[in-house]
């Protein structure tokens, strides 16, 4: 395959996956190959996938589908942690020309050189115990926050997860290799920088560091101006760590922390390494040194064996937890996970009726948290995406604020005046007369 062809990519699921296709993007780039969009009928179209996420298979066929539609012709790779567990579903979907697993996803460009439209499809998914290595990533280019990928792998095997069977065990970079990581995101422009993994207080199993050892060094990099956690556990959120996102220079009061379930049966059914009552202390503590922190909360609902009382009580444990919003999941079974084997199913419709509930209670939070911060004046940090005249940003605190599209703002740190929240549930805010850049 000539270097001097196009290439696009379509990315499912998480944050992890986003930063690995932005590190794979780049390496097209720097081999020659010109970037353009989805709907540009590219030559190669570079498919990651996630196996999170309901309907992964429908979802793959369907993007396949779109991608010959705009070039039927184009060559089609498909990478990300549904090609890891099922590599040879993917292979038979057609069009597809490629499927790499864990271990050969960075290796891509190795794989398509020389290799046309028309020969036999060619699966490497080894199996995932092989998989050792740490490849760092981190995006850039598509916002004016960079996604940094610090740790990658998983071995906790919570009962209803196909992560570890996708990206392996717990593994990381050195500091020393991360901030280098980190010095580059902000060569090329970057505000913020949102750490990213699939278990990241787990950061440095594999190289006697901690998580906490990293950020303390983080913060002290020259030239970032925000850092975010994404998403850490709460058994791994120690008081050290909250005590020093509170003083620190760099990091944002905002935390992510998965719940899955305030039901400590739930909890214990799903192999979860804490009860709630761990959970609330967290809470409890980040709020007494942040007291404007926001928290995430992950919570499945419908999981084998939770009964309306299991549920009730995870409804009302969150709904009495001073959280700012939710993120609800619906169970759905995945091959090869333990939780198959509990019998006691609960039915689609009840599922969804229980997600939908959490639903409407994360934005009634949401907008409580929001209303508290009514008239306070705040940084913002501007992104470049913006539609129907309107650009949108956050502040430190991740309230999604929005206001008339201004080149000037693109990618800066601006104080406003928060100033009402409108049908949307994003708060509308009052610039400064003049802005200082």
């Amino acid at each position: 395959m000539n270097s001097n062809k196009s290439f696009a990519f379509y990315t499912l699921g998480c944050k992890l996956n986003f930063s690995e296709s932005s590190t794979i993007s780049r390496m097209f780039t720097a081999n020659g190959f010109e970037k353009v969009d989805f709907l540009d009928g590219a030559d190669v179209y570079v498919i990651n996938t996630c196996s999170v996420t309901d309907h992964a298979d429908k979802k793959c066929r369907k993007v396949v589908k779109q991608a010959l539609k705009y070039n039927p012709n184009a060559f089609i790779a498909v990478i990300g942690c549904y090609a890891q567990l099922k590599p040879e579903e993917i292979a038979s979907i057609p069009g597809v020309n490629i499927v790499l697993g864990a271990s050969e996803k960075f290796n891509l460009l190795e794989h398509i050189v020389g290799f046309e439209k028309g020969t036999s499809k060619k699966v490497f998914a080894d199996e995932i115990k092989h998989v050792n290595d740490f490849v760092p990533s981190f995006s850039i280019g598509d916002r004016t926050r960079t996604f940094l990928k610090v740790q990658d792998g998983c071995d906790y095997f919570c009962s209803f997860c196909t992560i570890p069977l996708a990206r392996g065990k717990s593994r990381s970079d050195t500091i020393k290799n991360t901030i280098v990581s980190a010095n580059e995101a902000v060569k090329n422009g970057v505000k913020e920088i949102v750490l990213t993994g699939v278990n990241l207080g787990d950061f440095g199993k594999n190289t006697e560091e901690t998580f906490f050892d990293l950020i303390k060094e983080l913060d002290n990099v020259e030239g970032i101006e925000r850092i975010r956690i994404s998403s850490i556990e709460p058994n791994l959120l120690t008081n050290e760590i909250i005590e020093f996102v509170a003083d620190s220079k760099c990091f944002v009061p905002h935390f992510h922390i998965p719940l899955q379930s305030g039901s400590d049966k739930i909890l214990k059914a799903m192999r979860r390494r804490y009860q709630r009552d761990l959970y609330a202390e967290r809470v409890a503590s980040i709020k007494q040194l942040m007291p404007d922190c926001c928290i995430g909360v992950d919570l499945i609902t419908g999981f084998p064996s939770e009964t309306e009382e299991d549920f009730l009580d995870t409804y009302r444990f969150i709904n009495e937890l001073d959280v700012s919003y939710l993120h609800v999941f619906t169970y759905s079974e995945r091959d090869d996970t333990t939780a198959l084997k509990i019998k006691e199913v609960v039915p689609g419709e009840e599922r969804q009726r229980r997600t939908n509930m959490l639903r409407i209670l994360s934005e009634k939070k949401r907008r409580y948290f929001y209303e508290q911060h009514l008239g306070k004046k705040m940084n913002v940090l501007f992104e470049i995406e913006h539609e129907e005249g309107m650009m949108k940003g956050f502040t430190e605190n991740y309230i999604k604020v929005k206001t008339e599209y201004d080149p000037l703002l693109m990618n800066e740190i601006i104080e406003v005046e928060l100033s009402k929240i409108d049908t949307d549930g994003e708060m509308l805010v009052k610039l400064p007369f003049e802005i200082l850049i």
